[in-house]
């Protein structure tokens, strides 16, 4: 199945960037419209252990409250399936990737986020170069090195998987920026998403 970007993790990351593509919606963008986004989660963040207490302008909440709070807001946006596969492969061919999971399923798409977390990393395919986490106050965590957040062309890696430290507004932000990355190269100039209240 066809998408425009994939996105490979459900954290903090993953979510914050299918959020800034769906909510690229409804706003008189015509390029914007179609486009159709795919997150693959199996539902493993760490943030489902976590209970937040020092995220900004956010009162205090267990983070599987505030993951499928999240996953409302996409929802609620539209245009992006969020399925619960793990994806175990990635291949590239004439610009476009292609993500085989373990159910035996493929996806492609123009542009590949991977929001997998620090854990590790054994997805196949691909030779990505992954290396100590330097960031993370525990041993044996890994990222993937990159420029600018970009490993190869239109395949990003965000959140921990980025070398970022393990908070939410760090993870968040990297999938926001890349977002904007995206969006930016779909439209062919620079896109920032703003939200005003309306007026009465």
């Amino acid at each position: 199945m066809k998408y425009h970007v994939v996105i490979v993790g459900g954290g903090a990351s993953g979510l914050s960037c299918a959020l800034m593509l769906a909510s690229s919606r409804g706003r008189g963008w015509q390029w914007a419209e179609d486009k159709r986004y795919l997150l693959l989660d199996k539902g493993g963040s760490d943030l489902n252990k976590a209970y937040l207490k020092n995220v900004p302008g956010l009162d205090p909440i267990l983070g599987k409250d505030l993951l499928e709070k999240i996953r409302k807001q996409i929802q609620d946006w539209g245009g992006v399936d969020i399925l619960e596969e793990e994806a175990r492969s990635i291949s590239q061919e004439n610009g476009m990737y292609t993500v085989n999971t373990s159910s035996g399923k493929s996806f492609t798409a123009e542009f590949l986020v991977l929001a997998t977390g620090f854990h590790g990393f054994n997805m196949e395919g691909l030779e990505l170069q992954v290396v100590e986490n330097t960031k993370s106050p525990k041993p044996g965590r890994v990222m993937i090195k990159h420029k600018d957040f970009e490993v190869l062309p239109n395949l990003f890696v965000i959140g921990t998987l980025a070398g970022l430290s393990s908070h939410f507004t760090s993870c968040a932000g990297s999938g926001v920026e890349v977002a904007c990355e995206i969006l930016s190269r779909m439209a062919g100039k620079r896109i920032v998403i703003h939200d005003m209240p309306e007026e009465d």
